[in-house]
């Protein structure tokens, strides 16, 4: 077992926690015969996560604390969490089914969560976001159905759906991300599909949503990303012109500012931040991977991908120094950017298939368990 200073460091916290670990009732059964629950808890922590499914059949109780909230922050405290990947598909018949992937067991492929919300399943222009090891589906609209303000939550911990605190307004099509554990929910269309110009911002502490009406919100937009700590929002071309067009919303002050046009011009895809550099994936003539630098202010080329691997249209996520590109039936491509842009540098990728079907990837984000 690996040793740490936890018993040595750790300090009594009072109403039954101890370096925020609950302690059990010592008239309950013990999690193992002969040994201190606490032990026990600092021993389970440190089994690999492809195995705590494994931990949950062992008994009621070890399934409730390998669920548990003290469970996932003593694993993060520590340093002991994984990173899992999570993306919202839908089919050639517009279903919608979400997929988690385990980088470190690429060969073993996606497998399907179970239990997504019937009413979900047929619909489109949702928010799909994290907060801690939970997994935000937010608003959205259907062929026939109107805008909503509905929200569901899966806890990656639990396994399970649950309802969560509806948006104030019914948006779809918006801009979602997270800033500061916070879930911000950002223009889009209500349910006469007017633009809506107001932004919604969840606090998962009070489970609520605060709404704010800003005529600074874009019509018609098409991506998002976190940058240096403020919302970048773009709003679509015209048929007319190429001119691409962003603002910058910073969640501290509640300021709107315009984006550079030098660093907005590059921005014709999937975008992620990796160590505070902007990459994007350029799909207008193959499949190609920019990053902005932000000393020159310029965009570099970092790599080119075959098409045949990528399987576009394809979408980002990131775990550290590595970015996953996920294409069509959910390939999968891991790049890594520790030499990037460095020209004499080696940079490695490998890439597997992945499903075979058609599955087209909405949204992606990752989890650390």
């Amino acid at each position: 077992m690996e040793s740490d200073s936890d018993s040595s460091t750790s300090t009594e916290i009072s109403d039954g926690w101890y370096d925020g670990v609950r302690q059990y009732d010592p008239v309950q059964s013990s999690l193992i015969p002969g040994l201190p629950d606490d032990i026990t808890f600092f021993c389970l922590a440190r089994v690999p996560r492809k195995y705590h499914a494994v931990l949950k059949c062992v008994s009621k109780r070890w399934r409730d604390l390998v669920s548990s909230e003290e469970w996932y922050l003593y694993r993060k405290k520590h340093h002991l969490e994984e990173t899992w990947i999570y993306a919202l598909c839908k089919d050639e018949l517009d279903h919608l089914g979400c997929y988690v992937l385990d980088p470190n067991r690429l060969l073993s492929g996606w497998k399907r969560i179970q239990g997504l919300p019937g009413c979900c399943k047929r619909r489109r222009g949702m928010g799909f976001e994290v907060l801690g090891k939970r997994v935000y589906l937010i608003g959205g609209c259907g062929y026939i159905e109107d805008a909503t303000n509905e929200a569901y939550c899966y806890d990656a911990g639990t396994n399970c759906w649950s309802e969560a605190a509806r948006l104030p307004v019914a948006r779809c099509y918006f801009a979602c991300q997270a800033v500061d554990n916070k879930i911000f929910a950002i223009g889009g269309s209500d349910p006469g599909s007017s633009n809506l110009q107001s932004l919604d911002a969840y606090d998962p502490q009070t489970n609520c949503w605060n709404s704010h009406v800003d005529p600074n919100v874009l019509d018609d937009i098409e991506d998002s990303v976190v940058l240096d700590g403020k919302i970048y929002v773009r709003c679509g071309s015209s048929a007319v012109s190429s001119h691409v067009y962003a603002v910058a919303y910073e969640p501290s002050s509640g300021t709107w500012e315009q984006a550079a046009p030098d660093m907005v011009m590059g921005w014709r895809g999937p975008a992620i931040v990796v160590n505070g550099t902007l990459y994007v994936l350029n799909q207008t003539s193959g499949t190609q991977l920019i990053m902005w630098q932000k000393d020159t202010r310029q965009w570099i080329s970092v790599r080119r991908f075959s098409s045949k691997w990528t399987r576009p249209p394809c979408r980002l996520v990131a775990i550290g120094e590595d970015i996953l590109i996920i294409g069509k039936g959910l390939s999968t491509m891991v790049f890594s950017t520790k030499n990037a842009g460095k020209m004499d540098g080696i940079m490695l990728s490998s890439s597997f298939r992945g499903l075979n079907s058609d599955l087209e990837v909405i949204n992606c984000r990752s989890i650390a368990v």
